[in-house]
């Protein structure tokens, strides 16, 4: 975090993302306020609060894409949730509260794999040694074989029978180093080997959902679990299956999930970002007056105490949301900012306006990205044997025409050069590899050949652009 300055974090974030620079400077702002938040003393540390984001711009033009950059640039828990899946308090389905609890399973999922990652070589080799032990067995110990009468009227060969004739372990030895060479050598990796392995079948606490229903259950899970003995299973796989298998349990094993858990819960407290995208459709008067529908207000009322702070109950011990960092988007086309109920207004202090994309940014996303559509085409078809050159004239051909069609239809943004680039390349991607040529030239004929007609007509590229 010391090397993320705000420069450094618009840069990285301009690798993926076209313009919105006043969107990147504020988030590169936050971001870097945390990191000179954690540099005061605990007192004053406690004293900052994040400053939460408000993000207003049309679909399509970068903000879900902006947050979550963000959160991988730093491996911070990320959450993206929509803020109509809730209801407020009295109403069947999802509860506010549960983005703390997911947000807190995302985190323990990130460092149960960081330290999956950590053990991993030591993990291999007890894996090894497990699949050496399977693949030969230790020899049991045979006792010798008596005449029934013998054993029935004479003690001496009652003693005798109860001896065991001593195992060959020399010969063991020997097909145990025979057995390791050959499986150091790759010679097994196709080989069947019967293993057994931890049931993984889901447990029946999934079916719940309601609100805080899902955490009693997992409570109970928990409980049973410990009453019974874990569920085995054999399974007949190859070798080199055997060996992930068996290397995946022995490093859960290597892991101390309390460490993670406790871990876990301080990333998502100091660290953590939520993304609350459709703000805006929990935003202005309602539809009606009264009623017992839910209303939009009860819903911001709901997610108000969440953005402000206040303490969870989850699986994993209570959490602190005070200071989680919370963008929140909308287009507000219908609504604006100042329909929010004040105190969440009061909560969202950093407003931004993300600008709808013109002609030249459409260009621009389609070649500068280092995920860029171009680039991942190429790369698709490549695999197939055939190379696709995209000619600047055939650049400019594509943005112009889904610049034309956001304007004639619905402006959906950078999203539409997806459905724009899936039309144009579909034939090709169909033939490929039986049926097309070796090499692919798209210039601004052959883009208007496969999309003029269809972008002409308003009524056709609704359903097909």
């Amino acid at each position: 975090m010391s090397a993320l300055t705000p420069k450094n974090i618009v840069e990285a974030l301009d690798k993926y993302i076209v313009g919105q620079d006043a969107a990147k400077r504020s988030v590169a702002v936050a971001l870097r306020n945390r990191y000179r938040r954690s540099q005061l003393d605990e007192e004053m540390r406690e004293e900052v609060l994040p400053k939460n984001i408000l993000m207003i711009g049309p679909t399509g033009v970068g903000k879900t894409e902006i947050a979550r950059r963000l959160a991988r640039l730093v491996q911070a828990p990320f959450l993206k949730v929509e803020a109509t899946k809730f209801t407020e308090v009295g109403y069947v389905g999802r509860d506010v509260e549960s983005i703390v609890r997911d947000l807190v399973d995302t985190a323990v999922r990130m460092v149960q794999a960081e330290e999956m990652n950590r053990v991993w070589g030591e993990a291999e080799k007890a894996a090894r040694r497990r699949l050496i032990d399977i693949l030969v067995p230790a020899p049991a110990a045979k006792r010798r074989s008596q005449n029934p009468f013998e054993m029935m009227f004479s003690e001496d060969a009652y003693r005798e029978s109860t001896e065991e004739e001593e195992p060959d372990w020399e010969a063991h030895r020997n097909r145990r180093r025979e057995l390791i060479a050959s499986l150091d050598a790759g010679e097994l990796e196709e080989e069947n080997v019967e293993i057994e392995v931890e049931d993984q079948a889901p447990s029946m606490v999934e079916i719940f959902s309601g609100s805080g229903v899902e955490e009693l259950g997992f409570n109970l899970q928990n409980m049973m679990g410990n009453l019974l003995p874990t569920k085995k299973q054999k399974r007949k796989v190859t070798v080199g299956d055997a060996r992930k298998i068996l290397q995946s349990e022995e490093a859960q094993k290597l892991v101390d999930m309390d460490a993670v858990t406790r871990e876990a819960v301080r990333r998502a407290e100091q660290d953590g970002i939520v993304f609350l995208d459709e703000l805006d459709k929990i935003a202005g008067e309602d539809a009606r007056g009264g009623g017992p529908d839910v209303s939009r207000e009860g819903v911001q009322r709901d997610v108000l105490p969440i953005i402000e702070g206040t303490t969870v109950m989850t699986k994993h011990g209570p959490v602190s949301t005070d200071h989680i960092l919370f963008i929140a988007a909308g287009a507000f086309h219908l609504s604006k900012p100042s329909d929010l109920i004040p105190e969440l207004q009061g909560r969202l202090p950093i407003r931004v306006e993300l600008d709808a994309l013109g002609e030249g940014d459409l260009r621009r996303i389609l070649v500068e990205p280092q995920n860029a559509l171009t680039r991942q085409y190429k790369e698709l078809l490549s695999v197939d044997g055939v190379e696709v050159v995209f000619e600047e004239s055939g650049l400019d051909a594509i943005a112009r025409i889904a610049e034309e069609v956001n304007d004639a239809t619905e402006n959906i943004g950078a999203r539409r050069l997806h459905t724009i680039m899936e039309k144009l390349l579909g034939e090709i991607s169909f033939q490929a590899p039986d049926d097309a040529p070796p090499r692919l030239v798209i210039d601004a004929e052959y883009v208007e050949a496969q999309l003029a007609e269809i972008a002409a007509d308003r009524d056709l590229s609704r359903y097909i652009l």
